[in-house]
């Protein structure tokens, strides 16, 4: 990712619609699979410059690891323990998480191949253990925020699927988010198309006025309160997958529907 993208994301994690918005969503399908009484073993695959550290805290301690290291100096003020590494080849013995987060880390061009880190991950997750993955949705949703932020590909869930089963972990629930505000995000980038490259590819961060940054976010948490009832979107800007190591000696295999 451009350096000055790290910059940007440092500065509007916390605030940001679409950050706080996510952290909400993630939390409402986090909250029916792990108790936050619980002291889990956490290991957020790709932190970037630590925004999500803190919010997976209360689900017990977390670990980040970032191949970025101008990302890891801005991740330190969280306060958790972090590791300059790939998510291609993640320093920590087999069987150590409960839970691995992966958060718009496999689409990026430092990840030739997804099948490797999964399969790390797959390696570092305990038997029964998690993963929470959320990627970019739709290649026909590709704009300039993909080209700023290094994004290689964008995924469906028959994809995302066929993916997770490779890698031996099983698919428990999956939805498209950010949702309601497709229609938008589509005309953005159609928008884009007609105007051209620009010189340099600019993100989406852009921190809006107070009073939109608040109704985007009611907006992102209305959809967390649909996926905390068992709700499903069928189509959005991003896929958040629930996915499962098996226990030992039990296929994993299985296929959410």
């Amino acid at each position: 990712m451009e350096r000055s993208e790290y910059l940007t994301m440092a500065s509007v994690e916390a605030s940001h619609w679409w950050y706080s918005g996510m952290r909400t969503i993630v939390a409402a399908v986090l909250g029916g699979v792990l108790e936050p009484a619980h002291r889990h073993r956490i290991l957020d695959a790709g932190c970037g410059t630590g925004g999500n550290l803190v919010a997976l805290g209360r689900y017990g301690s977390v670990t980040g690891v970032d191949i970025a290291e101008l990302a890891l100096a801005h991740a330190r003020a969280a306060g958790a323990p972090l590791a300059r590494a790939s998510v291609l080849a993640l320093p920590f013995a087999d069987r150590s998480f409960d839970l691995v987060t992966s958060f718009e880390v496999l689409y990026h061009r430092a990840v030739p191949l997804e099948s490797i880190a999964l399969a790390e991950v797959r390696r570092v997750l305990r038997p029964g253990g998690w993963l929470m993955l959320r990627l970019p949705a739709f290649g026909w949703l590709r704009g300039h925020h993909d080209a700023a932020v290094h994004g290689r590909r964008r995924y469906t869930i028959g994809d995302a699927r066929r993916m997770l089963v490779a890698a031996g972990l099983s698919l428990e629930r999956w939805s498209y988010v950010n949702s309601v505000l497709m229609p938008l995000a589509l005309a953005q980038r159609l928008g884009e198309r007609w105007r051209g490259a620009p010189a340099t590819a600019q993100s989406d961060l852009t921190l809006p006025p107070t009073p939109v940054n608040a109704l985007l976010q009611r907006v992102l948490a209305g959809e967390a309160a649909w996926l905390a009832r068992g709700g499903r979107f069928p189509v959005g800007v991003s896929l958040l997958c629930l996915a499962r190591r098996g226990a030992d000696g039990v296929a994993d295999a299985k296929e959410a529907r």
